[in-house]
C-alpha cells in the first residue's frame, strides 16, 4: 500500500468518527471557582468593583449555560463572543489581582497568612482562566473541534500527544486523533495549564502559534514570580 493510500485511508477514518459534543460541566464547575476565589480574594481593591465583575462573568455563564446546558452543541455569533470575552474577562481580572499581590509582597504589606491565602488564590485562578482561554481558542472552540472535520478545523494552537500516537502500540494509537476523531477538552486544557503554571515550562502539550506561545509564556512567569516572592517572604519571616 502506498503512502499516499495510507494517508487517504486514515483521514477517511478520522472523518467517519462521531466525535462526541464536550459536556458543559468541567468548564462551568471551574469558571464558578475562579470567580469564587476572586471574589473572596484578600484585596484592596475595593468589594463593589470586584463583585460587579463576578456579577457581570455570571450573567455573561448563566446565558451560555441557557444556550447549551449540558452538551457544547450550538453556537452562534454571540455564543462564540461571549466565551471568548468571559475567559479574557476573567484572565484580566486576575492578572490586576496578580500585580496587586506582588506589590504587596514587595512591600511586606499585610499578614504573612493573607499574603499566602491571596497568593494561593492568584495562582488558582489563574491556572483555571489561562486553560479557559486555551479551551475557547485553540482550533475554533468546543464546538467548532466536536462539530467540523478536520479539514474544516481552524489551524491548532496546540498539538498534543494523542496527536501523534496513531503509529504508537495498538492500545495506545486506539485513543489517538487519527483513529478516534479524539479531540481536547476542558479537562485536558486545565492539565496542561495546571503543568505549564507548576513546571514553567510545556510538559506533553506543545504551543504552536504566536499567540499560544505567548499566552503560555505569561503564565509561567507569574507563575514563577508569584512562587520567588512566596518563597523570598517565607525566608524573610524565618530569618
Amino acid at each position: 500500500m502506498s503512502k499516499n493510500e495510507g494517508g487517504t485511508r486514515q483521514e477517511t477514518r478520522t472523518r467517519e468518527h462521531k466525535v462526541a459534543p464536550e459536556h458543559r460541566w468541567p468548564a462551568l464547575i471551574a469558571t464558578l471557582v475562579a470567580l469564587g476565589a476572586y471574589a473572596f480574594l484578600p484585596s484592596v481593591i475595593p468589594v463593589f468593583e470586584r463583585y460587579a465583575v463576578v456579577g457581570i462573568c455570571v450573567l455573561m455563564l448563566a446565558a451560555l449555560v441557557i444556550y447549551n446546558p449540558h452538551h457544547l452543541t450550538r453556537e452562534s455569533r454571540w455564543s462564540r463572543r461571549a466565551e471568548i470575552a468571559l475567559a479574557v474577562l476573567i484572565l484580566a481580572a486576575n492578572q490586576i489581582a496578580f500585580v496587586e499581590t506582588i506589590l504587596r509582597l514587595l512591600n511586606k504589606h499585610g499578614n504573612g497568612y493573607e499574603l499566602l491565602l491571596a497568593s494561593l488564590q492568584v495562582w488558582l485562578t489563574n491556572v483555571i482562566a489561562f486553560a479557559l482561554v486555551f479551551w475557547v481558542l485553540d482550533r475554533g472552540g468546543p464546538v467548532s473541534r466536536a462539530s467540523l472535520a478536520r479539514h474544516e478545523l481552524p489551524r491548532a494552537d496546540f498539538r498534543f500527544p494523542q496527536d501523534e500516537d496513531h503509529d504508537a502500540i495498538d492500545e495506545v494509537a486506539r485513543g489517538s486523533s487519527a483513529r478516534m476523531g479524539w479531540v481536547p477538552n476542558y479537562i485536558d486544557y486545565f492539565y496542561f495549564s495546571l503543568s505549564n503554571s507548576m513546571a514553567f515550562s510545556p510538559t506533553d502539550t506543545m504551543p504552536l502559534t504566536h499567540r499560544a506561545k505567548l499566552l503560555m509564556a505569561l503564565e509561567s512567569f507569574a507563575g514563577f514570580v508569584l512562587l520567588a516572592l512566596v518563597i523570598a517572604r517565607a525566608v524573610s519571616l524565618i530569618g
